[in-house]
């Protein structure tokens, strides 16, 4: 078992009866652990040339832009519809209970820039798979993507196919 899972509460039954959620308040409000986490993150692409790091809205920021600083890199939000201000540039993708959109403004990214994906929660993959076309739509190279947790069970990594990296700390 990875330490840092000792930092993710398991809250059985939350949102739903028979769903457990994995929290983690505990993980942010320990110093240590949240450095710990974000060094880990970082850990495959230190010294790979990042230049920006797409934090997906919303809990995704929080990690992006500590894991921006340590890569010495600029940090991108891709946000929910209606959050920024035009021009934007959005992905419509699907959920297992409906659709959603990400966007990012249309300066975001530079042609070729070195981007780097993150976000908390890793389930079926469709937000982190919109992130990746609406990255690669404003003409960056997408060099991967870092997730805190990876819900085994629901297949997201499946539908991330060959390469860039996707790298994921705990497994549930």
């Amino acid at each position: 078992m990875h330490p840092l899972a000792a930092y993710v509460r398991a809250v059985p039954d939350f949102p739903l009866p028979g769903i457990v959620f994995r929290d983690i308040t505990p993980l942010l409000a320990d110093a240590s652990a949240f450095a710990r986490c974000i060094d880990a993150l970082a850990e495959p692409w230190l010294g790979q040339g990042v230049q920006a790091v797409c934090g997906i809205e919303s809990r995704g920021f929080i990690f992006g832009a500590a894991l921006a600083q340590k890569l010495n890199a600029g940090f991108v939000p891709l946000r929910k519809p209606g959050k920024l201000p035009p021009p934007v540039t959005g992905v419509d993708y699907q959920l297992e209970y409906g659709h959603d959109r990400l966007e990012a403004r249309d300066d975001a990214l530079r042609a070729g820039e070195r981007a780097l994906l993150v976000d908390d929660v890793l389930a079926t993959g469709g937000t982190l798979l919109a992130a990746r076309a609406l990255v690669e739509q404003l003409g960056a190279q997408l060099m991967g993507a870092a997730v805190v947790i990876e819900l085994d069970a629901l297949g997201g990594r499946s539908r991330w196919h060959g390469t860039p990296l996707l790298h994921g700390l705990l497994h549930y």
